[in-house]
């Protein structure tokens, strides 16, 4: 699942803790399935949970969450536009271990698209896994975004450059 390698990069470059601790983020595809159409190609959708564990994680909760967010507005973006998903497509179960540490679970519904095309040369199928269609209210532009948590180093991350509504 190319979705589930690119959140953990992601999260792991992004979250001071995760990047000197990797082997305490676990990443797990569950409650997959595949949806294609009889159709003569072999293209097809994965549907899937994505559940990440961070265990034993010391550090403020804010600096796993918004990386994520940033992430999902890029890569999975109707979770965040679609008001009937939004409610209810990011859970997580934090599990208090002492006053340092946590156990945080996060769950995601995901989906990722593959392409399967005939060669040029009409040869071999070829397989292209897609990014989620763009949506033309979204700005194609990213926009470098410092985020300062009380505590922690400041993160960096990228999202659509959507104009302020106070400028």
């Amino acid at each position: 699942m190319r979705k589930a390698n690119e959140l953990r990069e992601y999260l792991t470059r992004h979250n001071h803790f995760l990047s000197e601790n990797p082997d305490r983020l676990h990443v797990f595809v569950e409650q997959g399935s595949i949806v294609s159409t009889a159709s003569r190609n072999l293209s097809h959708e994965y549907r899937f949970t994505l559940t990440i564990v961070v265990t034993d994680y010391a550090g403020p909760t804010d600096a796993i969450m918004l990386p994520l967010l940033a992430w999902i507005r890029i890569k999975q973006p109707e979770l965040l536009a679609n008001k009937d998903r939004r409610e209810n497509a990011i859970s997580f179960d934090v599990e208090l271990l002492n006053h340092d540490t946590a156990d945080v679970e996060i769950k995601l519904p995901l989906t990722e698209r593959v392409v399967v095309r005939t060669s040029p040369d009409g040869g071999a199928l070829v397989v292209e896994h897609v990014d989620e269609p763009a949506d033309p209210e979204t700005p194609t532009e990213l926009e470098e975004v410092e985020i300062t948590i009380p505590g922690t180093d400041p993160i960096t991350v990228h999202v659509p450059a959507w104009p302020h509504p106070y400028e």
